[in-house]
């Protein structure tokens, strides 16, 4: 069973047909939604601010999700994948994005839905990322266009493998 902790009186909300890891930790006020999976070792630390996960949100491993104190929430869109090792710190996610392995995504950001951020790179605070790009570098800038058979092919396709995955743990 996930570290499941209350803190300051807010207690983790789960959605239905989620997977936790046994080694997940989820602190304080954070609601995840419905068929979402959070994978080994990640932190969900809502104890200085709120963290808002939507449904079919995949953390992975080692990933970590914070905000600042009185001044930057999380908030995560639907069918969001957020790669191994990725930090994810006072910002806004919107839907259908995928955060790279190790990326980094500072307070104050906002990334549109449809957007895929490459493994490594770092978003810089207050940046504003487009719907429908591709973003990479330290920092991260606009490579290019996303394409409809890139979107499907690898932001579509890891979220639906991470809900595949997820259900192979519940089965046992």
């Amino acid at each position: 069973m996930a570290l499941i902790k209350k803190v300051r009186g807010l207690e983790p909300r789960i959605g239905k047909n989620c997977f936790l890891a046994e080694n997940a930790t989820i602190v304080g006020d954070v609601e995840i939604g419905d068929n979402c999976s959070i994978w080994f070792q990640a932190v969900l630390r809502g104890d200085v601010n709120s963290i808002r996960i939507g449904n079919g949100v995949n953390i992975q491993d080692g990933a970590v999700v914070h905000c600042t104190y009185e001044q930057s929430e999380t908030i995560i869109g639907d069918r969001v994948s957020v790669g191994h090792k990725a930090i994810i710190h006072g910002c806004e996610i919107k839907e259908d994005v995928l955060v790279g392995m190790g990326a980094i995504i500072m307070d104050h950001v906002i990334v549109e839905s449809n957007v895929l951020i490459a493994a490594g790179a770092v978003v810089l605070e207050n940046s504003h990322l487009e719907s429908g790009h591709i973003y990479a570098g330290v920092p991260a800038k606009k490579i290019k266009k996303i394409s409809e058979d890139r979107f499907n092919n690898t932001i579509k396709r890891i979220s639906d493998n991470y809900s595949m995955y997820a259900s192979w743990f519940k089965e046992d």
